[in-house]
């Protein structure tokens, strides 16, 4: 047994799929084994990219780019993005290009004062 309750249903598991690799996961692994909850699906995803290169579908990243430096990440939330972008901006002093997934980009500089 995995940790179910008596409500909890295996087949309930979330799925993601990926066109480009022509697969679907469910994440029932993710939430058992690697007791990822609610960012189970985030995991995976940020997972498959390290691995593959690419997102699964539907999934597009945050990107925070600094303008200055190498420095850069990608996240699936715009609250890391944003923490990122922020703490990069006020250690270096450098600007960053903060790209959420469907919108306009925005740059995010640290304010002296």
């Amino acid at each position: 047994m995995t940790g179910e309750t008596a409500d909890e249903d295996p087949a309930d598991a979330p799925t993601l799929t990926c066109s480009r690799c022509d697969q679907t996961w469910d994440l029932g692994y993710e939430l058992d084994e690697l007791q990822a909850g609610n960012r189970a699906a985030e995991q995976f995803a940020l997972d498959h990219h390290r691995h593959t290169g690419h997102y699964p579908d539907g999934v597009t990243p945050w990107t925070a780019d600094c303008r200055q430096c190498p420095e850069g990440e990608r996240f699936l939330a715009k609250r890391p993005a944003e923490r990122f972008a922020r703490t990069h901006a006020r250690h270096t002093g450098h600007a960053v290009d903060l790209q959420p997934p469907d919108d306009d980009p925005s740059v995010v500089q640290h304010e002296t004062g």
